[in-house]
């Protein structure tokens, strides 16, 4: 059975960071959590593309700080009011909880849209490669990859929500389904 995903990250070329993981399987289970205590909290106000398309969506406050060279730099806190703040949780917790749900699933696939930072993203909940659970696949099939196979055509748009990661998921869900159309 497959299973949807996408990954919200932070990366600086030496490292990849989860912000946030979104997961729907094909019965119709979702899976979305937000990491909480983790360093990029404190660095995301410095990434214009990340506060303009992936802070909107998350359980923070982005407040801009002037400096004194008369720029500024967004102070980022977490927000207890927002509706997902149920949703960030250690990472610890949140490893053990995507293992569950993909253990869940019978004969798991993961599928992803370009989704190579997604799958190291996922794999380092749980540490180095050599550490991943039994029963989490070690790849994960790429939706934008399929799609070349198939001559690249034009996929359905995502509506609002993107750089959410469940609404990320849950489009890749669609765009599968589109794809397997045109296999047809």
């Amino acid at each position: 059975m497959r299973i949807f995903y996408d990954c919200e990250f932070i990366e600086d070329g030496r490292t990849i960071d989860l912000i946030s993981i979104g997961m729907t399987a094909e019965d119709g289970r979702e899976y979305y959590a937000v990491t909480y205590g983790e360093p990029w909290l404190q660095v995301i106000g410095k990434h214009d593309w990340l506060l303009a398309n992936v802070v909107p969506s998350l359980p923070v406050n982005a407040e801009p700080v002037p400096t004194r060279g008369g720029g500024s730099w967004v102070w980022v806190t977490w927000d207890r009011d927002h509706a997902d703040w149920p949703c960030a949780k250690s990472r610890k917790t949140i490893a053990d909880e995507v293992r569950e749900f993909i253990l869940a699933t019978p004969d798991p696939s993961l599928w992803a849209w370009y989704g190579a930072y997604d799958h190291v993203a996922l794999c380092q909940l749980w540490g180095p490669m050599a550490s991943l659970p039994k029963g989490v696949p070690m790849w994960t099939n790429d939706l934008k990859q399929e799609a070349q196979r198939l001559g690249n055509p034009r996929v359905p748009e995502q509506g609002p929500g993107g750089h959410n990661a469940l609404a990320d998921a849950r489009h890749d869900r669609v765009i599968a389904g589109f794809l397997a159309g045109i296999k047809a």
